[in-house]
């Protein structure tokens, strides 16, 4: 496994997991998973679907408790917290959901505002200015307030789910899928709009993605994750984890066929897998 620049032994880490398991019934998802995220690093997490990513950014934000290991924001262990302490240390982050999670209900001046008034962070005149410089920042024109989600473009409501989650001022901002569903050209205004939060907000970032111009565009550190069920016998799940230019060479054919988007053996292996479903399922 491909190692990251060293961090700064002085700088503890605002982010770290120790050792996490996250198990699902009988299903395990992640197997102790250590990381550790430096203030103001960009971390894009990688891998196949069903690896692990989204069930990692839920432990990072405490939605998830692991079912062994810890999680610990800003030197504090997140399962010593109790509600109200869990809620505090929630405000300190910002998540774009994969599909922006607006409220249906709400235009966007109220979408952008919930954060701000669901928790007493601001008078509603010093909203109301946060709401159009959020909305100015994320390139979007005063008059879209107005409208409700259901009147704007895939790439406007991701926007709008940004200067929501930029709203109370995050110092950590975690990104599902931030490009999903997006043409090229959104695509990159996405990019560069988490890349402009990076620098002028000097916020950590944490990007679960599986588009790889993401990555090489806004990543300092890339961890891939590789599915349980896949994995020769003691291998770690983290198969990368380091700087986005050497991954694309990277020794591993598993880490070159996914970033360079190759079907190489899978096609083999789902071909095998479908065989055996058959064979299993044909009357004897």
């Amino acid at each position: 496994m491909s190692q990251p620049a060293a961090p700064n032994p002085s700088a503890e880490p605002i982010i770290e997991l120790r050792n996490v398991t996250m198990r699902f019934r009988h299903q395990t998802v992640l197997r102790d998973v250590s990381l550790q995220v430096h203030r103001g690093q960009t971390l894009c997490i990688i891998g196949e679907s069903g690896c692990g990513k989204t069930v990692m950014l839920k432990l990072i934000i405490g939605l998830l408790a692991p079912t062994e290991g810890s999680v610990w924001f800003a030197g504090r262990n997140l399962a010593g917290l109790n509600a109200r302490e869990l809620v505090e240390v929630r405000l300190r982050f910002g998540f774009l959901f994969q599909m922006a999670a607006l409220f249906d209900s709400l235009t966007v001046y109220d979408n952008v505002a919930f954060g701000l008034r669901e928790h007493h962070l601001a008078e509603e005149k010093a909203i109301g200015d946060i709401v159009i410089e959020r909305l100015r920042e994320v390139g979007l024109p005063p008059e879209v307030q107005h409208k409700k989600p259901a009147e704007l473009s895939g790439g406007q409501r991701k926007r709008v789910g940004l200067a929501r989650a930029l709203a109370i001022g995050p110092e950590v901002m975690l990104y599902d899928e931030p490009t999903t569903g997006l043409d090229p050209i959104m695509s990159d205004v996405i990019n560069e709009l988490i890349l402009r939060t990076q620098q002028t907000m000097k916020t950590t970032g944490v990007v679960v993605t599986h588009d790889m111009k993401t990555v090489s565009k806004v990543a300092d550190r890339v961890v891939m994750l590789y599915p349980l069920p896949r994995l020769r016998g003691g291998e770690s799940q983290m198969l990368y984890d380091g700087p986005p230019g050497p991954i694309e060479n990277d020794p591993d054919p598993r880490v070159r066929q996914f970033v360079r988007g190759e079907a190489g053996e899978r096609l083999l292996e789902l071909a095998t897998q479908r065989a055996a479903r058959e064979e299993a399922t044909s009357p004897r």
